[in-house]
């Protein structure tokens, strides 16, 4: 009989964090490298959130609170959604847990079975699919192409929804490709959703964070049929640079966030108090530091997009939203190096760390081998060594 359970010995770790780990430590030995692992701001969280913290700290709010989460946080989350999407919900429709990623598991946990499957479209963020295979629920993964903006088709997705279907997860602004759905392309999927009778989480944490004018649109908001079928996943990691703080937050049907509530309360219980109370400051306070950071974000996205569509061999989206670039590589695959084949976005990015000394996310983590994923959340400075250095590096394969 095995130690470990099944479900332990089949879960891989996140790739992301191993490669950012595996970065840091190369640099804690002095190897200097450049990493384009992280998905998180390198911006420092706004001061006036920082000290609303010191202040809950110094009001000796450090006991526990309801495990969902307190109202006063509730509260700032039901006003941004009406200030932000023109969505109403009530306190019994909201949770807040530790972080976006707990807030996606403990719907899993709510709502599938084993038997149920669960549409992801590809590329997809590394832990949707082991998310749900924890549920016991089956990922069923629809390819997207780059040549339509990485979205799904709504003739595939209708292809792939069977009588076994229970959710569609939706990602926009997304990680890792950047790309986004208009309305008119939420429209169709809501369509689908409500006639098919399928769950739609939408995972909007990077809501914020878009480029080019885009307007922003939350599936939720297109009408009461399928905001009874959505699940709304959020948080302030991203937009307020508070990844540390673990504090996400979901709005959806009253009877799936009181399910979500139970099995949190069973697990983490509450979140941080302190990093609740700094988290109705983020939501209420000043919003210009978001703005500040999204616009260094654009100029940094404008310059590695650019950069990377001159390399050769090399192709690269311009994304919409969050603040990754996924270019396709594939064209140098099956080269090598000193011998040893580039077979794949693995060779590839284990290459890049060797030989180049820069750290980025193969792509066959999200789905999708032909392609690398770089984060711009790091400076302009790294950003320009680590292309340099990319390009290099490719040079070098024959």
């Amino acid at each position: 009989m095995s130690i470990l359970s099944n479900r332990a010995r089949n879960l891989k770790p996140s790739p992301t964090l191993a490669i950012t780990a595996k970065a840091k430590s190369m640099t804690a030995q002095g190897i200097h490298v450049i990493s384009f692992g992280a998905g998180e701001p390198d911006f420092d969280t706004p001061d006036h959130i920082k000290k609303a913290a010191v202040k809950a700290i110094e009001a000796g709010f450090t006991k526990y609170t309801p495990a969902g989460g307190i109202d006063e946080l509730k509260d700032a989350i039901i006003h941004k959604f009406q200030r932000d999407n023109q969505l109403t919900f009530k306190r019994s429709e909201i949770l807040v847990s530790c972080g976006g990623k707990h807030a996606i598991y403990n719907l899993a946990q709510a709502l599938f079975d084993q038997g149920d499957e669960v549409i992801i479209p590809a590329p997809y963020w590394v832990s949707y699919p082991p998310i749900v295979e924890l549920a016991h629920a089956t990922p069923v993964i629809i390819e997207t192409k780059e040549e339509d903006e990485f979205k799904v088709r709504p003739a595939d997705l209708l292809k792939a929804i069977t009588p076994r279907t229970k959710a569609f997860v939706l990602n926009s602004p997304s990680n890792p490709t950047g790309s986004a759905y208009m309305k008119t392309e939420l429209e169709k999927i809501a369509e689908i959703a409500v006639s098919r009778s399928i769950f739609v989480i939408s995972d909007e944490i990077y809501e914020k964070i878009v480029y080019d004018g885009f307007q922003f649109v939350s599936i939720a908001s297109l009408g009461e049929a399928i905001k009874k079928r959505t699940i709304i996943v959020h948080g302030v990691a991203k937009t307020y640079s508070m990844t540390g703080w673990r504090i996400g937050y979901t709005a959806g049907p009253e009877e799936i966030v009181t399910a979500m509530n139970n099995i949190q309360s069973q697990s983490t219980s509450n979140p941080n108090s302190i990093a609740q109370k700094a988290s109705v400051e983020a939501l209420q306070g000043p919003q210009q530091e978001v703005d500040k950071m999204v616009s260094a974000f654009a100029q940094r996205r404008n310059y590695i997009v650019d950069c990377l569509n001159k390399m050769k061999g090399v192709s690269c989206y311009n994304p919409l939203g969050a603040f990754y670039v996924f270019p396709n590589f594939s064209s140098h695959h099956g080269r090598s190096y000193q011998g040893k084949k580039i077979a794949n976005s693995s060779d590839l990015g284990a290459f890049l760390l060797e030989v180049a000394r820069v750290a980025v996310v193969p792509g066959i983590e999200f789905g999708a081998d032909a392609f690398q994923r770089l984060s711009y959340a790091t400076s302009m400075e790294d950003i320009r060594d680590g292309l340099n250095r990319i390009e290099e590096a490719l040079n070098k394969l024959e």
